[in-house]
């Protein structure tokens, strides 16, 4: 019965995140110049239906003109709308802004590339709903940006962080978890450098579906172990993680085709994109790890050494439940979605 109440606290917290999963998506905008004094547009909204959207608006500079009607569409899901615009002296030093931005829970991502093909990455919030458009981006400054993109993009990729959350849980031992994880980290470091250059390529759907089927089989492997049924994935997880984490890399990878590379510094930004995700992932096992060893040690002080460890493998069985719930529910979302 407390395994059941625990398994219904995280899913009355979990499944009403995955309800407004529309509301969570980010928007895009793109503002790519043509000439010293034009740009193309593009700007791409979550919608809801086909024919309403959400009420945030490009702000541009004063001064700047439309060269044209522009044009909108609803399509897959998303307001789509290009404009070709013009202003004296260009966009560079002036201020962008997204009107209604602060009134939602969506963040938006944005690319701005210059004509002697610098690219400026942006991540806009309720919090931040403007920027400065910068002619060429240095290499501290993309950077700084790509480490920022990394970082967030780990720790709001709750997909990813289930996966990782699930090797905790399975591997015993700050050592086997370091090894685990550091197999992880070469092996998605691995595919996201080839997909994001080029080499290598994966269908995004697939994939996706794919990257919760591989939570799934994670979740059971804990509960296959905590019953005394280990299999390879218990006796050597760093083998799992490292062929997990192949597959892991594509999804990366597709974040970052989002928002692009810059061409003039390609290395700087893949590198420090790749750093940014380890740096959150990091955080995130250190605050599971130090979470773990609190409440065991907060326990401990309570229960003997056998019946705590009863209860440590009771909680395991019912974290690889939940998890495994959530996982098939995005299985089935992102299965279905082939056919919609």
């Amino acid at each position: 019965m407390n395994r059941f109440r625990f398994l219904l606290a995280v899913l009355t917290v979990l499944l009403p995140q995955l309800a407004f999963s529309d509301e969570l998506r980010p928007g895009y905008l793109e503002i790519r110049q043509t000439s010293p004094d034009a740009y193309n547009l593009l700007f791409k909204i979550p919608a809801r239906g086909e024919e309403l959207r959400l009420a945030i608006y490009v702000k541009l500079p004063e001064g700047t003109q439309d060269v044209g009607p522009p044009r909108a569409s609803f399509s897959a899901g998303a307001y789509v709308e290009r404009r070709s615009i013009r202003r004296d002296g260009g966009l560079a030093g002036q201020t962008v802004s997204i009107e209604g931005l602060s009134a939602t829970l969506t963040d938006v991502l944005v690319r701005a590339e210059s004509l002697a093909g610098g690219i400026q990455t942006e991540r806009l919030s309720p919090t931040k709903t403007t920027f400065i458009v910068q002619a060429t981006p240095g290499a501290g400054e993309v950077a700084a940006t790509y480490l920022r993109l990394g970082v967030e993009h780990i720790l709001f990729g709750f997909d990813h962080l289930l996966f990782v959350l699930a090797l905790v849980i399975l591997v015993r031992g700050w050592a086997r978890v370091a090894l685990t994880v550091t197999a992880f980290t070469i092996a998605h470091s691995v595919t996201l450098a080839a997909s994001t250059l080029g080499f290598v390529n994966a269908p995004g759907p697939p994939l996706e579906a794919t990257i919760a089927l591989s939570i799934m089989l994670v979740s059971v492997e804990i509960l296959n172990a905590r019953r005394g049924r280990p299999s390879l994935t218990a006796r050597m997880p760093w083998l799992v993680a490292f062929s997990f984490g192949l597959l892991h890399g594509f999804g990366f990878a597709g974040a970052l085709a989002e928002v692009g590379l810059p061409q003039h510094a390609i290395p700087v930004a893949l590198l420090f994109f790749n750093i940014g995700v380890e740096v959150g992932q990091l955080i995130f096992v250190a605050a599971v790890l130090s979470a773990i060893s609190l409440l065991r040690y907060a326990a401990s002080r309570l229960l003997e050494p056998a019946p705590l460890q009863r209860a440590f493998d009771r909680l395991d069985v019912a974290v690889g439940y939940a998890i495994g719930v959530v996982a098939a529910y995005w299985l089935v979302e992102r299965t279905t979605a082939f056919f919609a």
